[in-house]
């Protein structure tokens, strides 16, 4: 037996078995979408786009005959090679999916296109900020709803299915409603009686009872517009934890383009993972070389300015904003740095005790990213060189300090970098912004 369905999708709507669908195979179509990702131009990582499968990773769910079993012996016509008992050799290519030639490729068998907001969705899945809890929530927005009750207008998609049962089924006991067995028990004696007897007084009456019976059926029907009730909803103020990202880049002269390039993707990707998955996130730019200034999003992407290199001067800046803007008791402060690694030798220690004493205190999670070059890759025989910048916060991570670490040289490695930066920690206590 085979279905096909062959509906053509609504414009601007997915049909119910392409969620379903979507659901079944998310495991495989995640990976799928962070294969894509990662060969993806940073600009485009919002559009949606065609992604593939392996077919034999998908299991349809498919019609059985039921009651078979056993062995069964089957005549196929033709068969020159074998006789009973023989092993037949499973065909070249295994599987469902084609074949692959004699250089070793294949072709996914199933290919599909997930539109923006799936592709984002699957890719943000199982992000978020570490430890979104705050001590008090200082922002409250109307949004959402809540069951109210219900009510006996509405729309039929909010049609409680039950309640109107057994309101239905309340009113027939009530009017004492005839049931369906008692019409047909009434039915079939007086067939038998007309087959045996032919016209009588008791016929008569049994034909005068099932006419009132079925007039009262007629009167009190199985469901009644009065019976029906709709779900009702009405909106609620939902408490909303605010959230600060500062994202301090290091722009000095020591930052090669490769460099700057790779901070910025990583700046971009945590772009559209905050304003794709948090409402009430706010961000903060700061560019660094020997001085420090909050900068707005196009200056700090596109901005030629350099200079020395003093990372203590972005700390500062960034402790300037949070004691004028963001109360620590009110706000969730989180903070994402990139640099090259290096630092003025006489300024590792004050960086130090910013972070220590000032910076690590009131942020939730503090994220490094050292930026280098495919050059700066460890070869074999060699010893790979810590940065100054690298040994000073790997000293406050060893006392216990809320900071994560991680490096890249290439492109390819900033989006499993920051996957693993940012991804969902279920073993913490956090609550997610809605």
């Amino acid at each position: 037996m085979y279905i096909i369905d062959r509906r053509l999708n609504p414009g601007g709507k997915s049909l119910a078995n392409r969620q379903r669908f979507l659901r079944r195979a998310k495991a495989q179509i995640q990976r799928a979408v962070r294969q894509t990702a990662g060969d993806r131009d940073i600009t485009d990582l919002e559009r949606g786009g065609e992604v593939s499968i392996p077919a034999d990773g998908v299991r349809e769910p498919s019609f059985r005959r039921s009651g078979e079993g056993g062995v069964h012996d089957h005549i196929l016509p033709g068969n020159k090679r074998f006789v009973e008992g023989d092993t037949i050799d499973r065909p070249p290519g295994g599987g469902s999916s084609a074949a692959g030639g004699d250089s070793g490729e294949g072709e996914d068998d199933f290919r599909f296109v997930l539109t923006r907001d799936e592709f984002l969705d699957l890719f943000l899945d199982d992000l978020e900020l570490p430890d979104l809890a705050k001590r008090r929530v200082a922002t409250v927005e109307t949004q959402g709803l809540r069951r109210a009750g219900y009510t006996v207008t509405g729309s039929p998609v909010n049609l409680a299915l039950l309640r109107s049962m057994r309101n239905a089924l309340s009113r027939r006991i009530a009017m004492r409603r005839p049931k369906s067995e008692d019409l047909l028990r009434l039915r079939e004696e007086i067939d038998c009686l007309e087959e045996q007897e032919g016209p009588s007084e008791r016929l008569t009456a049994l034909r005068q009872e099932l006419e009132q019976l079925q007039l009262r059926t007629k009167r009190f029907p199985y469901i009644d517009p009065i019976d029906l009730r709709y779900r009702r909803f009405e909106p609620v103020s939902k408490p909303v934890a605010q959230a600060v990202m500062f994202c301090l880049m290091d722009v000095s002269g020591s930052m090669t383009e490769h460099m700057k390039d790779l901070a910025k993707r990583f700046y971009m990707l945590l772009y559209i993972f905050l304003t794709r998955r948090y409402k009430h996130v706010e961000i903060v730019f700061i560019r660094h070389t020997h001085e420090a200034k909050e900068v707005d999003e196009e200056t700090f992407f596109n901005s030629p300015e350099t200079g020395g290199t003093v990372v203590s001067s972005a700390l500062r800046e960034m402790q300037r904003i949070v004691e004028e803007r963001y109360s620590p008791d009110a706000w969730n402060i989180y903070a994402a740095q990139a640099s090259d690694g290096d630092n003025s030798p006489n300024d590792g220690t004050t960086s130090a005790t910013l972070l220590r004493d000032v910076i690590l205190p009131v942020c939730q999670y503090y994220a490094y990213l050292e930026v280098g070059s495919d050059s700066d890759r460890m070869q074999t025989g060699f010893i790979n060189h810590k940065t100054s910048l690298w040994q000073t916060y790997e000293t406050l991570q060893e006392e216990g300090a809320n900071l994560a670490m991680r490096k890249v040289n290439h492109r390819r490695e900033i989006y499993p970098v920051f996957r693993e930066l940012f991804r969902r920690r279920d073993a913490e206590a956090g609550a997610r912004v809605p």
